[in-house]
């Protein structure tokens, strides 16, 4: 611990942070959201990357994934890295190299060197995620604005993932495809310029030595896992998917037994039989796989269904961005006098009827219902992530806060992979059973099979048929898609329930942070007889 580090003796209240620590919050909030950003940015720039960079069609993939893999798969490391050698100090390293990456790819001149400096922006971005949410919890030491301070940071992430699209399509409408990895290069000058005076240094007193094996065994456990996932979502069942996702299953087996052997390991597995810590990364998980496979869903149908063109259905996600930092205000004021067991769980029976809306969509003239939907589970969601992290990070002594971080965000990761994979399968099924049974008659065998795999591919095959039989594939395909959709809601309706119980199951005996405070003098008196 440094010198800047306030050391709270028994009974005495926790330091109240001040305008310092406020600023700095702004100042990593912002990285926060550009770095969420990143993950949604490129897809408005997929066409002209396609025309300046001519990727084959593996290349294009890996151009759109190797970020997020990346991300996931050093997260665990960088969390514990940033624990021994200093939160402050791997944020700066990490602002550094995600600046000098974001003009590196800006300025690619193959497919290759952009698929290179994606991968090596996914591994500063690993470095600055868990610092900055580390770095919150040794800045804000009182509840309720620790509370105030993690929606402010959660806010910004959701914020970044929503507008992403948004601010690309901005970015294209007056610049090349390159523009949009500059948006963040301002973002990490002041990072960098600011973070030394704003922010304070903290690193664990006593790290231990890191295990660079249990690094690796983290690593590509993660990245398998995410990799086998996605790749069974994207084409269905296969031997090659089926085996990297094994592998990663046993790597992961092989790192945690490990950890139970190591006198200093990665990752603490004592952090999961604490119930604020392991209750609230469970919870958070299961929020996070029901909105993860739903969020896509969407996306398709503001485009394939409704007909926006990719701006125009970004534009219509600013009011759930716009709920969700009025969400975030509402959590922080309210959180002090609820418990949050109570305000997590009421949140999630709010975002269940926001998923429930979307049981009602018919397929035609539904933007109303798509837009009060996601601004209704958004609502409901926030209470869940602002205080489920609130509650993760702050069950942790604070020199253990990076590798808390560094578990809550990888969980989030594979939960989102999971819900891609699982909701999206779900959805596939529906809508292939949906197409099977109300295929127009007359199609040839070879576009009937294109028109059942996917929703563009219905749409693509339908303009090359006569125009009233190409009109009613695709009003039959926009109508199966539209029930996939309805199916998967049910679910997500189910998966945010489950959340719901377990909240009040686990967690129900936490008090609120006004609670806590009223007893404290009866506590006192009671130490002083």
């Amino acid at each position: 611990m440094t010198s800047t580090q306030h050391e709270q003796t028994p009974g005495e209240p926790p330091a109240r942070a001040g305008v310092k620590e406020w600023i700095g919050l702004a100042v990593l909030a912002l990285p926060t959201l550009l770095i969420s950003m990143d993950l949604s940015v490129l897809y408005l720039a997929i066409p002209q990357i396609s025309e300046a960079l001519a990727p084959s069609s593996s290349q294009l993939l890996w151009i759109l994934d190797i970020y997020g893999f990346l991300v996931a798969g050093f997260l665990i490391t960088m969390g514990t890295v940033g624990d021994r050698i200093g939160r402050r100090k791997l944020l700066m390293i990490g602002a550094l190299a995600f600046g000098i990456a974001s003009v590196l790819a800006a300025y690619s001149t193959s497919a290759s060197m952009l698929i290179g400096t994606r991968a090596l922006l996914g591994i500063a971005g690993a470095t600055l995620m868990p610092s900055t949410l580390a770095l919150i919890r040794n800045m804000f030491h009182d509840d309720r604005q620790r509370t105030a301070a993690i929606s402010v940071w959660m806010t910004s992430f959701m914020v970044g993932m929503v507008i992403g699209p948004l601010v690309g399509g901005a970015m294209l409408e007056n610049f090349w495809w390159g523009s949009v990895f500059l948006v963040a290069v301002p973002a990490m000058v002041l990072l960098l310029a600011s973070g030394p005076v704003l922010l304070p240094e903290y690193k664990d007193p006593n790290p231990g030595k890191l295990d660079l094996l249990s690094a690796l065994l983290s690593l590509l456990a993660v990245m398998s896992v995410i990799y086998g996932i996605k790749e069974l979502a994207k084409d269905g069942w296969s031997i090659e998917a089926a085996g990297v996702l094994a592998a990663g299953l046993a790597l992961g087996t092989v790192f945690v037994l490990r950890q139970r052997r190591l006198t200093d390991p990665l990752i603490d597995l004592r952090l999961f039989g604490n119930v604020r810590f392991s209750g609230s990364l469970v919870a958070l998980m299961i929020a996070m796989l029901a909105m993860g496979g739903l969020f896509l869903l969407l996306a398709q149908y503001l485009q394939l269904v409704l007909g926006l063109s990719a701006f125009e259905a970004g534009l219509w996600t600013v009011p759930q961005a716009v709920a969700m930092v009025v969400a975030a205000g509402v959590v922080s004021a309210v959180a002090p006098r609820v418990r949050p067991a109570y305000l997590m769980a009421g949140g999630l029976v709010l975002a269940m009827l926001g998923y429930a809306v979307f049981t009602q969509l018919s397929g035609g003239d539904d933007l109303a219902l798509i837009v009060t939907g996601m601004v209704v589970f958004s609502l409901g969601l926030s209470p869940m992530f602002v205080l489920g992290l609130d509650l993760i990070v702050g069950a942790v002594d604070p020199a253990r806060a990076g590798a808390a971080s560094a578990i809550s965000e990888t969980g989030q990761e594979l939960s989102a992979a999971l819900g891609v994979a699982v909701i999206g399968s779900i959805g596939t099924a529906v809508y292939r059973g949906q197409m099977a049974e109300t295929m127009p008659a007359g199609l040839p065998a070879e576009v009937a099979g294109v028109a059942e795999d996917t929703l563009a591919g219905a749409l693509h095959v339908a303009t090359s048929l006569p125009a009233a039989l190409g009109g009613e594939l695709a009003e039959v395909a926009r109508q199966a898609y539209t029930h996939a959709l309805q199916v998967n809601s049910v679910v997500g309706i189910g998966l945010t329930a489950l959340a719901a119980v377990l909240v009040m199951v686990l967690l129900r005996h936490l008090p609120a942070p006004n609670e806590t405070r009223e007893a404290e003098p009866v506590a006192e008196v009671a130490d002083s007889h």
